[in-house]
């Protein structure tokens, strides 16, 4: 007698993956999560590979694990995916600082974000 196994998080044709800590503003990520709301994956992955924005290539590697979580453990078509939902979110802010003139403080703000990719299966229509 084991204990009942948890629900899904998404639907059975989805499948997601979360990236936390990522040195880099939510307004600078959801920038580059933009670019692949709504694409088919191969397109997204290709964009992201010619990005020159530097958060991309971690974007990508997000990216990469939901395509894998969806192949490996649901079973999903890799040909049939669509990035369904890319979304950002706040993380920690590490607070720095630096003396200045007649003396005041000037604070540097440091700030963390996570990403959450979900991918969708949907069928060819012919």
């Amino acid at each position: 007698m084991g204990k009942a196994q948890n629900p899904r998080r998404v639907a059975d044709n989805e499948a997601m993956a979360k990236l936390r800590m990522l040195r880099t503003s939510p307004q600078k990520l959801n920038l580059v999560a933009q670019l692949i709301r709504g694409k088919k994956v191969d397109k997204a992955l290709t964009d992201l590979t010619f990005s020159k924005k530097r958060i991309a290539e971690d974007v990508k590697k997000c990216l990469q694990s939901a395509i894998a979580n969806a192949e490996n453990n649901h079973n999903l078509d890799v040909d049939e995916l669509i990035v369904a939902e890319a979304y950002v979110g706040k993380n920690l802010i590490m607070k720095r600082g630096r003396p200045r003139a007649r003396g005041r403080y000037g604070k540097i703000m440091k700030p963390f974000s996570e990403l959450t990719i979900k991918v969708r299966q949907i069928e060819e229509q012919a």
